[in-house]
């Protein structure tokens, strides 16, 4: 197995990605809007995948996050509101914003694990700071730390009930940066005192909490701090990963990078990904499904580390629930969501 996760081409998988993916071997798989079609489709698609692999929890993964960014849509599925909802809901009635976030995210999965996707790019924990660029604005779940983590681990509980793993992003934090690092490499100058408030919900869900287990997966930032090194974004710095994402964070799940074909990196999407994996990325992130970059990453990656795949197993080791009554228990939890957001003005 490879430390990469790769993009499909369309709704199903032509020869040529079959032969590939089955000699290369990915760790997993990301779903577009290319590759989504309707309810009965998309379960064909992933079960093809498992059977390929012959892997029963295998990592296929998916942007529901609700809002602009969602790639299951009606009217085949339901439409999510954005996560700045719960944080609007806080401000009024914190209890029922977290409890209309666990609802709702529970919503989410069941539409996930029915269509036989494990894993949601979900939840965002960078919060949300004045004068940043909008590419997160509303997906952030607020501008205070503790409200971010309260609201993100709702989330994440929410997702874990219906079978499906959470991925806390974008680590160490995306919310002060002021470009999109779909386009630019953002800058974030602010000094380390200043990042604390950054960490602080990565922090809360990277540890036991009473009886929660840690966040399992998460995703890391295409974003220069020049507090930690100035040289580097995130994802392709050894001294970031090392020091602050595993160090002060103490984040010991499974560790992807954000999409390597984004305009903030520099060098091949091949150079990208073995630099990501080398700065201590457990997993390559390669969305776009163009076949000469898959070969060139499966080409310049060596097999998972045994940590890497150790945490992908634990990762993973909850998804195989298969939902009862999933659309009963659907249309309940969608119910008490709305019913709660009412609440808000």
């Amino acid at each position: 197995m490879i430390p990469a996760i790769f993009g499909l081409s369309g709704p199903a998988l032509s020869p040529e990605e079959r032969a590939f993916f089955r000699d290369a071997d990915p760790a997993g798989y990301i779903l577009f809007g290319r590759n989504v079609v309707d309810p009965a489709q998309l379960r064909a698609l992933t079960d093809d995948l498992r059977a390929l692999h012959g892997r029963d929890r295998l990592l296929v993964c998916i942007d529901q996050e609700g809002g602009r960014v969602a790639r299951m849509k009606p009217p085949h599925w339901g439409t999510y509101p954005a996560q700045g909802r719960f944080d609007q809901l806080y401000d009024i009635a914190p209890v029922s914003a977290i409890e209309a976030a666990r609802a709702n995210a529970e919503a989410i999965a069941l539409d996930l694990a029915e269509a036989g996707i494990t894993v949601d790019c979900l939840p965002l924990l960078d919060v949300r700071q004045p004068g940043a660029d909008d590419v997160i604005g509303d997906r952030a779940l607020g501008a205070e730390p503790m409200r971010v983590a309260a609201l993100g681990r709702a989330v994440l509980d929410g997702l874990a009930r219906g079978g499906v793993t959470g991925v806390v992003k974008h680590v160490p934090g995306h919310g002060r940066a002021t470009a999109d690092s779909h386009k630019h490499l953002p800058t974030v100058t602010a000094n380390a005192t200043e990042l604390a408030t950054d960490l602080a919900p990565f922090i809360a869900l990277a540890h036991h909490g009473e009886a929660l287990a840690p966040a399992k997966i998460a995703m890391t930032a295409h974003v220069c701090y020049t507090a930690w090194d100035d040289s580097a974004p995130a994802t392709l710095s050894a001294r970031v990963i090392g020091d602050v994402v595993r160090g002060a964070i103490g984040f010991q799940g499974l560790l992807l990078s954000d999409d390597l074909d984004m305009d903030a990196l520099s060098g091949s999407i091949a150079q990208r990904a073995a630099r990501a994996v080398g700065a201590g990325c457990d997993l390559a992130l390669n969305c776009w499904a163009r076949m000469p970059d898959m070969v060139a990453i499966a080409a310049a990656l060596g097999p998972i580390t045994a940590d890497g795949a150790a945490r992908l197993a634990d990762a993973l080791a909850a998804t195989d629930i298969d939902p009862v009554d999933a659309a009963g228990r659907r249309a309940d939890l969608v119910a008490r969501r709305d019913a709660l957001l009412a609440l808000a003005p």
